[in-house]
């Protein structure tokens, strides 16, 4: 279901919340590629609510254009309205989520996709949250400015022309403590609504890992 949340600033926002299945036992935010609350990213909702995951993902287009989905074959438009956002701002809107899902109770999370797995290390580093992952983050060299406030998860393609080998060396030399991974893929690989980018193997790996990462640093497991 959609609902309003509302950040420091006063901008009101939607934000996609898939209740956990069963017993809640912690929160998840969910960060958007570059083309809004997707049908594609509702799935990955599904896929942790059933892991006692109450998960949220923050519409952060709404700045630019309330309920702004866009097509994946309209990349450079959706690089667009992102490059248009200012970093503050969009920490201001997941911060909401955060503090729309703590309000239950419970640890939260917050993993990203592409533009949404940067902000995911940009959390990691200004937010309060319990544990952060980030799935072929781009644009990392804007989030290498400050220390990690929580653990953090990392998966890179080595194919990925977002994340050379020297981008992900410097998350490395900056956050020595966070886990790393690296498959056989390009970017987008998890996402299995495009085809020509995913690889399956490599994406479920990457979301097993995931999940116990985590069930480790969320669900106390």
């Amino acid at each position: 279901m959609m609902k309003e949340v509302t950040a420091a600033d006063g901008h009101v926002l939607d934000c996609w919340i898939e209740p956990a299945q069963g017993e809640r036992r912690s929160g998840l935010v969910i960060l958007q590629e570059i083309f809004g609350v997707t049908e594609q990213l509702k799935g990955v909702a599904r896929r942790y609510a059933k892991l006692g995951h109450e998960v949220a993902i923050p519409a952060l287009f709404d700045r630019v254009e309330r309920g702004l989905v866009i097509p994946f074959d309209e990349g450079a438009r959706g690089r667009e309205i992102m490059l248009s956002l200012g970093l503050e701002d969009t920490m201001r809107d997941i911060a909401a989520a955060v503090e729309t899902l703590a309000e239950a109770g419970g640890k939260v999370g917050v993993m990203g996709f592409c533009w949404g797995g940067g902000l995911a290390i940009g959390a990691a580093g200004r937010l309060e949250t319990g544990a952060a992952v980030s799935f072929y983050g781009t644009r990392l060299e804007r989030y290498l400015d400050r220390p990690l406030r929580a653990p953090l998860l990392c998966h890179f393609g080595t194919r990925d022309d977002h994340t050379p080998p020297e981008m992900i060396e410097a998350l490395r030399r900056h956050a020595p403590e966070a886990e790393i991974h690296l498959y056989e893929a390009g970017h987008a690989f998890a996402n299995d609504a495009r085809p020509a980018a995913h690889v399956p193997e490599a994406a479920e790996l990457a979301h097993r890992r995931t999940e116990a990462f985590l069930a480790r640093h969320l669900q106390g497991e």
